[in-house]
This record gives C-alpha cells, sequence and structure tokens, in this order.
C-alpha cells in the first residue's frame, strides 16, 4: 500500500475513534454529559490521538530506516572486484537505486510483470534500452550483479512495504480498541489529552533542536575526515583555492571568505540604508493610503526568487557596469573584464534584501511606544528630532536584528553569486574583479559524480561548518549589541 493510502487510512481510522470514543462516553453516562469527568469531545479527541499518534510515529520511523537497511543488505551484492576502476560503492549504489525505480515504471506500464521484471537477466535482454523506453536514462549498460542488486532491492523494499502495512494498521486498531474499552463517565480524558497534545509540543519543540545539532554533528564528522586528509594549516592560513580531483590540491578557505564577506557588504551598504529610510518614512511620515500601497509593494521584492535576480545581475546590471568600467566604456579605460563582478552581485543582492530590513525595522519602529514620541514632541523637538534621537535609540535593537538577518542572508546566497560574481576565487580590492564565495564552491564541490572519500568533496563539508561558526559569531555579536542598548531602555 503507498504510504498516502496508509496515511490517509489511518486518518479514517482516527475518525472512527473520535466518533466511537464520544459515542461511548455518551453512553456510559445514559446520555447526560454533565455527569461526565469531561467534556464529550475529550473523550473522542482520547481515542482519536491514541490510535493515530503511535502509528505515525512507527511510520515516520519505519520509513527513515527501511531505506538504510535495504541499502545495507543490498551493497554487500556488489563484490569490490567489480567496482569499476575510479568509482566508488556509493556511484554503484546509485546506478542500483536508478534501475530498481526503472524495473517499478517498467511493471507499471505494462511492459513486463512483476515475476518477469525479478527474473529479468542481463545477458537476454538489453535492460538500459527497456528502461529507456520508460525515460530512466542510464550512461552505459546495465551490468549483471547491478541488476542482480536492484531486483533484490525491489524485493526487499516490496516487502518491507507489506510488513510496515500491517504493523501500522495492527498498531493503530489495537491502540483504538485500547482506548475505546477504556472510555467511560469517570475515566479523566481531559487530562490524558491535554498531556498528550504537551507531549506532541514538547517532541515538536525538540524537533527543531535535534535537527540542528544533527546538522552541526554530520558537518563536524565529515569535516574531521578531510582534515585526516588534507593539512588544517592549507586550508585555514592558505592563499590559493586550486581543487584538483587528481591531486595536489590548495584548499584554502581565505579567498572564498574574503570573496563572501566583500560582496554581503556592499550588498548591506545597499540595502541597510535604502531599507531603513524607507521603514523610517513608511513608519513616520506617510500616510494610510501611501502605507497600505507602498508596503506591499515593497515586499513584492521578497517573493521574487533568486534565480531571477541571478538573471537580472547577468543580463541588465552586468551589461551595465561594463558598459561604463569595460573596454570601449563611457569611461575610456578597462576596469571591467566582463559582465560579472563583485559590485554586479553585490548591488543585486542588496536589492533583494531591501524589503529584509526594511519589513523589519518598520514593525520595529511602529513598537517604540506613541508615548516617547509624544513626550518629545511635547518638548518642542521636531518629528525629525524625535525619529533621530527618541525612536531610532528605542528601536535600535531590533534594527540590528534586521540588518542581521540581512547579513545571514546575504551571506548564504548563492545563485546571485553564481551569475553575477563569476567563479574565481582571489584576493582583490577592486570591486569590478570577478570573485566566488563559500556556498557557490560548496554547490561546486558536491556537484556530479564525486568520491566523497577524496579532501576535494569533503571539503564542501569544512565549508560549511566555518560558515556555520561565522553566522554563530554574527548572532552573537547581534545579542550582546542589543543587550547593551536595550539596557538604557528598561
Amino acid at each position: 500500500m503507498p504510504t498516502l493510502w496508509l496515511v490517509c487510512l489511518l486518518l479514517v481510522l482516527a475518525a472512527a475513534g473520535f466518533v466511537m470514543g464520544r459515542a461511548r462516553a455518551l453512553s456510559s453516562a445514559g446520555g447526560d454529559a454533565r455527569t461526565l469527568h469531561s467534556l464529550p469531545n475529550y473523550y473522542g479527541l482520547n481515542v482519536a490521538l491514541t490510535s493515530l499518534v503511535p502509528a505515525l510515529a512507527v511510520l515516520a520511523i519505519w520509513l527513515l530506516a527501511q531505506p538504510i537497511i535495504v541499502e545495507s543488505r543490498v551493497s554487500k551484492l556488489i563484490p569490490a572486484e567489480t567496482v569499476p576502476e575510479g568509482s566508488t560503492i556509493g556511484l554503484v549504489m546509485s546506478d542500483v537505486r536508478r534501475v530498481a525505480a526503472g524495473l517499478d515504471l517498467v511493471v507499471d506500464a505494462g511492459l513486463l510483470t512483476v515475476p518477469e521484471a525479478s527474473g529479468l537477466r542481463a545477458e537476454e535482454r538489453d535492460v538500459r534500452a527497456l528502461l529507456g523506453e520508460v525515460g530512466v536514462a542510464l550512461g552505459a549498460d546495465v551490468r549483471p550483479e547491478v541488476l542482480a542488486a536492484a531486483q533484490r532491492s525491489r524485493m526487499l523494499n516490496h516487502t518491507g512495504g507489506l510488513l510496515m502495512t500491517g504493523l501500522v494498521t495492527g498498531l493503530a486498531l489495537a491502540g483504538l480498541g485500547w482506548a475505546y474499552v477504556r472510555t467511560n463517565k469517570d475515566f479523566r480524558a481531559r487530562n490524558v489529552v491535554e498531556r498528550g497534545v504537551l507531549v506532541l509540543l514538547i517532541v515538536a519543540a525538540s524537533l527543531a533542536i535535534l535537527t540542528t545539532v544533527g546538522i552541526v554533528l554530520s558537518m563536524l564528522f565529515e569535516t574531521s575526515n578531510f582534515f585526516r586528509l588534507h593539512d588544517w594549516k592549507d586550508f585555514f592560513f592558505g592563499s590559493t583555492w586550486a581543487p584538483n580531483f587528481r591531486g595536489d590540491s590548495e584548499l584554502s578557505i581565505l579567498p572564498l571568505l574574503w570573496g563572501t564577506l566583500y560582496i554581503s557588504f556592499i550588498a548591506l551598504l545597499v540595502s541597510v540604508p535604502i531599507g531603513l529610510f524607507a521603514a523610517i518614512y513608511l513608519s513616520e511620515y506617510a500616510g494610510k493610503a501611501t502605507r497600505a500601497l507602498a508596503k506591499p509593494l515593497l515586499e513584492i521584492l521578497a517573493g521574487i526568487p533568486t534565480i531571477v535576480y541571478g538573471l537580472f545581475a547577468l543580463l541588465t546590471v552586468g551589461p551595465t557596469l561594463a558598459k561604463v568600467f569595460g573596454k570601449g566604456g563611457l569611461l575610456g579605460v578597462e576596469w571591467m573584464a566582463g559582465a560579472t563582478s563583485v559590485l554586479t552581485a553585490g548591488v543585486v543582492m542588496g536589492i533583494m534584501l531591501i524589503p529584509f530590513v526594511s519589513s523589519l525595522s518598520d514593525d520595529i519602529i511602529n513598537a517604540v511606544p506613541q508615548s516617547m514620541r509624544d513626550g518629545s514632541l511635547g518638548l518642542g523637538a521636531t518629528r525629525s528630532e524625535t525619529v533621530r534621537q527618541v525612536v531610532l535609540p528605542a528601536a535600535l535593537p531590533g534594527i540590528v536584528g534586521a540588518i542581521l538577518l540581512a547579513a545571514s542572508r546575504a551571506i548564504g546566497e548563492t545563485m546571485i553569486v553564481v551569475m553575477g560574481a563569476g567563479a574565481i576565487a582571489k584576493f582583490s580590492l577592486n570591486p569590478l574583479d570577478t570573485m566566488t564565495t563559500i556556498t557557490t564552491r560548496i554547490v561546486s564541490q558536491l556537484t556530479g559524480d564525486t568520491d566523497f572519500a577524496s579532501p576535494e568533496t569533503l571539503v564542501a563539508f569544512a565549508l560549511g561548518l566555518t560558515l556555520f561558526v561565522l553566522t554563530l559569531g554574527l548572532n552573537v555579536l547581534a545579542l550582546y549589541i542589543v543587550r547593551k542598548y536595550r539596557e538604557q531602555y528598561e
């Protein structure tokens, strides 16, 4: 049974449990709800949650564990000597997964029956051509061991799916029956339901924390593997970024870090003044009609995909700057070799960040008590003096938070940098030079059929961990500034 249908079945059982639990509670009270310990709906919710929550938890765990177990067992079918030179078992397993998915499509299309797909032999039929008929493109002919592993994978997944359906459905029915039998007029259903909802809220909050911890631990693990293969001194203190999958790579983060900070700095130079001035105007000077029109138009910028900004940088901003600073430009000097540059990416990224700064700053400025404005105006200050000397200092913690959000967004941006700044890692103060950033190199190092055991690939995790530490440092600094200035107004 497909997972979606199984989830629908669980929801139907939960709905039925709600109706049954409510009806049983009223029946045990002789139809008089006043004699019940809890409201009738609590009894229904108790049966529904007891049926639904444990079954969904087991379903989620099963869906996470089954692919890992299946791949672990299937990978043992691939002899080490059959792995092509220059490849890895991971790349072979990706072929196995594609072939297994293709066989499922072949069966669904009616080209083969289930027994025929299970008994298919690479020596007897062109499996690559067969899979091509259902849109699965393979780069080479399917080897016998890959086909055998794919067939084994299909069988294990099918068996696991049947076991999962039976176990989850049985658990849901058992929970429904147990909660239904317990239901009577003296049962404290409200207390049980509220404790259950509290547990769900704690689990939901814990998932976010555990996800962050898992991401950090995974990066730490892969980063430690990288530093076993590559000298940490070259990574942190070298001056050249020159990955070479054939060996003798120079993998220094400093040129990438310089490009990241330089482009982010230019983006903040564009976004912070414009966004902050826009927020001041909308909150302190604009009328209701103007604000109702201008703020939504400004926030439309936040909904534009970054690839569109990248195209804008590549096709409009870059060529415009090249006409001014490039060869044969208006200035008559060649300061810019092409359409890509730090300035191109920084300006477009700054435009993208304007709504982040303006929207958050506007909300913070509006949160400043009106009594502070009235007191300033009552003492004879003008509106502009009130804004400069009262409103902005009071709103400074929130404004710092808005700028921090914009900085974090700029540091993590990829598409605009790829299309607007170029892909050269180097040190330069010239904003018209091409550079690249940490995020761009992470994508580059992990793209394609790469060997995850090589330092040229593992360096992406070291770059990611460094980027995480950099962002964390910005947050700590912003928190310090916020606390320092907030003390003056408490």
